[in-house]
């Protein structure tokens, strides 16, 4: 096996370079019927598809999402900006945590500023978290750069032949482990968060049983 680990890299990071956010001002200001949401979202996702016939949203998971309280109803079949953003959230959280855990975190976003005359209101909180995304991809690109001359620098002492796919096996390791000290992070934060307003509805409604 002959893998130019380098080029991988470079790819890897000119890729962090080029990610970049769905713009609320491109999200149309009009109620969309479920087909158009779809629509909508394979148009702006198509690039971070790993297959080609990977889908970015479909009718089912909508309808799962609002199943399981993430996405507040539509209204007359239609969903608005708001909504569409929030599914842009759980798009992301789904790759690394549960619905359940999914909609602890989006349940205070949706609660108070979901379709709300707040000063402050989703579209804003939304572009603020993107811009502070944005903010940290050269950091990214140095912790990733970083991880890649550790696991460069492992077995050194191994015959070539096999050093080569140990050193990507160890760079894959590096990064593994980063993702998994960060979900680790994550679900003690969500631990902490209150239950959904409709859970503790659901509680009380037991125990009065």
């Amino acid at each position: 096996m002959k893998i130019d680990t380098n080029d991988m890299l470079n790819s890897i990071l000119a890729s962090l370079s080029r990610i970049d956010y769905v713009r609320p001002k491109n999200i149309p200001n009009i109620g969309l019927y479920m087909d158009q949401v779809t629509t909508f979202m394979e148009e702006q996702f198509r690039s971070t598809r790993r297959h080609e016939e990977d889908k970015i949203l479909t009718k089912t998971m909508i309808n799962n999402y609002a199943k399981n309280h993430l996405l507040p109803p539509p209204v007359k079949k239609k969903y608005s900006k708001e909504h569409v953003l929030i599914m842009i959230f759980i798009y992301y959280f789904k790759n690394f945590l549960s619905i359940k855990d999914i909609e602890t975190v989006l349940a205070p976003i949706t609660e108070k500023y979901f379709d709300t005359d707040e000063d402050l209101q989703l579209p804003q909180i939304y572009e603020e978290i993107c811009q502070l995304e944005k903010s940290r991809i050269e950091s990214l690109q140095k912790d990733i750069s970083g991880s890649y001359q550790s696991a460069m620098e492992a077995f050194a002492d191994i015959p070539e032949e096999d050093r080569e796919y140990l050193q990507l096996f160890a760079f894959i390791c590096n990064l593994s482990f980063d993702v998994y000290v960060k979900k680790q992070i994550i679900e003690k934060l969500i631990d902490e968060l209150p239950e959904p307003e409709h859970e503790n509805k659901k509680k009380k409604g037991t125990v009065a049983k």
